[in-house]
């Protein structure tokens, strides 16, 4: 088997399973509303500290403050 193939092997596996994943968890209420919950709190959590990340470090190669 080359590598070719093997990575595209992976990759059908990998793609199939999340479709089985995303599936069962559309058609399951209970793990429909866990799964935005936790995308909810993903989103309220990363994306704040990535902006304050990028701030932070805009602020510092800005230069000496006088």
């Amino acid at each position: 088997m080359t590598s070719a193939t093997a990575r595209t092997t992976a990759n059908v596996v990998l793609v199939s399973t999340g479709v089985a994943a995303a599936v069962a968890i559309v058609a399951t209420p209970p793990l429909r509303r866990l799964a935005f919950l936790a995308l909810r709190i993903w989103l309220g959590t990363t994306v704040p500290a990535y902006l304050l990340a990028q701030t932070r470090q805009a602020w510092s190669e800005s230069g000496p403050h006088v």
